[in-house]
């Protein structure tokens, strides 16, 4: 394959990098410094929720860099995934391991958003989030958990971009292309 795309596969993995490395820094972080500095639950709740909401915007710029970058990429080598064994199996983990990562972030996100208004001085916002259907310590509970979810997620999508990348060196696709090219012969043999 002789064709370039490298604006493809920066958006896509520099996407992915801000996504994982963003998660990983608020949860360790960010997360961190408000329960140092947070002299009470609502202190605490009230410095991460607004850590998290400077980085929400960036956060889903990433992502969408790397859902654009992979989309391109994917088309781009459509006939690698459909013709290399393996190649096929890995991309469809990735596509379903991206999908529970971007619905993990996208909860993770209600959960935050229901505590920062349930934890806000303002009372129009502490009446939105009574609409929101978790309590406010269940949503506490579920952020505890989901903060390493997505970290976890999206390190999963940088093993398999090591693994597509392992796959594309040359070596692999020519073991790749012999075998079906054997399997022809023999096929039109019988």
């Amino acid at each position: 394959m002789t064709e370039r795309n490298t604006f493809l596969r920066s958006a896509h993995d520099l996407g992915l990098a801000a996504w994982f490395g963003g998660s990983l820094m608020g949860a360790i972080g960010l997360n961190g410094a408000a329960e140092e500095e947070g002299v009470t639950d609502v202190g605490t709740a009230r410095i991460a929720s607004a850590g998290w909401a400077k980085w929400a915007p960036l956060g889903a710029v990433a992502m969408g860099a790397h859902l654009l970058g992979g989309s391109g990429v994917l088309l781009a080598n459509r006939d690698r995934v459909r013709n290399q064994k393996g190649v096929a199996a890995s991309t469809a983990t990735k596509t379903l391991l991206t999908g529970a990562a971007m619905a993990a972030t996208a909860y993770t996100r209600v959960l935050g958003k229901k505590v920062d208004l349930a934890t806000s001085e303002k009372q129009e916002d502490q009446e939105t989030a009574e609409n929101v259907p978790v309590t406010t310590q269940q949503a506490q509970k579920q952020l505890a958990l989901m903060q390493w979810v997505v970290p976890a997620l999206t390190a999963g999508l940088v093993v398999l971009n090591a693994l597509h990348g392992e796959q594309q060196r040359p070596s692999q696709e020519l073991r790749g292309r012999l075998r079906d090219s054997l399997n022809s012969q023999r096929n039109s043999k019988r």
